[in-house]
Parts: C-alpha cells; structure tokens; sequence
C-alpha cells in the first residue's frame, strides 16, 4: 500500500462519513434514507460521524489490507483518521464563522 493509496482511503472515508451523517445528498436521497432509518439502530448510528465512520471504514481497509491482521488495524486506522478529518472540518468552519 502507498502513502497515495492511504490518503485517498483516508479522504474516502471522510467523505462517504460526511455525506451519511450531515448532508442531503442528491435530490435528498441520504436525508429520506436517515428519514428511513429513523429512531432505529441505524438511525443513531447516522446521527454519530464515529459510528458512521467504523461501518463505512471496512470495505477502504479491505479493499487495501494485505491480510487480515492488517485490515483490522487499517479498519480503525481510516477510521480515526476520518474522525481527525472531521474535527480539522469542524475548527476550520468555527474559524471562518468567526470572521
């Protein structure tokens, strides 16, 4: 895996996250899919971007895994590295609002 490999994971998984929990997506679709889900497991899990982040995380980690030892730690890797994303995200809206 290279570093190339790693960074578009890492931003694939933000961005999947990012659609899932806080936006609208195409003609509504994601926002009538967390409608569906409701109050539900899976309606919580939409509501937190690190729950989001450990089911949309797998697929990246196994699509670039050599085995599975490596896909487990690279799972929770993308993971944290989406949630760091997310906080970077977060501060640099503050910041902006702010000015």
């Amino acid at each position: 895996m290279s570093w190339y490999e790693l960074i578009l994971a890492i931003v694939g998984v933000w961005r999947v996250c990012h659609l899932l929990h806080a936006e609208d997506g195409p003609w509504d679709s994601v926002a009538m899919l967390r409608r569906w889900a409701g109050d539900g497991m899976a309606g919580r899990a939409m509501d937190c971007f690190y729950c989001v982040s450990l089911w949309v995380a797998p697929p990246f980690a196994a699509a670039l895994a050599a085995d599975w030892r490596h896909g487990v730690l690279l799972w929770l890797a993308l993971s944290g590295a989406a949630m760091l994303v997310e906080a970077a995200h977060g501060a640099l809206l503050a910041l902006s609002s702010r000015e």
